[in-house]
């Protein structure tokens, strides 16, 4: 599920983009998922599978907090926002990382999705100009 817009704000550039990882971030989970739910041959479970879903969680909460910086009256306000947007877009880029090394054929596509967060931050610093 997508995040819904609010009818106040206009859907820039930086939101979109933060959808489109969003659904990126998630269909590569659904990838993953399904080569690293099979259990280790001494019977453990694949440990990378929780940073799968640490990349769709993390990117559903990007667009939230870009349309929460922006409906803010007051900078320092503003400024918390804008840091967790930091600080989200710094844990998904180094999940995905983690998840380059793991066991499956999806991980070809985590370098699709790190090419993105890379647009996705440039359109943040300009961004956070505008604040």
């Amino acid at each position: 599920m997508l995040p819904t817009t609010h009818p106040q704000f206009p859907q820039s550039a930086i939101y979109k983009k933060a959808q489109d990882i969003f659904a990126l971030s998630r269909n590569i989970s659904q990838y993953l998922g399904h080569d690293l739910a099979e259990l280790n041959e001494d019977g453990t479970e694949d440990r990378n599978i929780y940073f799968s879903g640490d990349i769709v969680q993390q990117s559903i909460s990007l667009a939230p907090e870009i349309l929460k910086a922006e409906s803010q009256a007051f900078s320092e306000e503003k400024e918390k926002h804008v840091a967790s947007l930091t600080r989200l877009t710094n844990l998904l880029y180094k999940n995905c990382e983690r998840l380059e090394h793991s066991a499956s054929n999806g991980k070809d596509f985590l370098p699709i999705l790190r090419k993105e967060l890379k647009k996705f931050r440039k359109l943040q610093r300009t961004w956070m100009l505008t604040l």
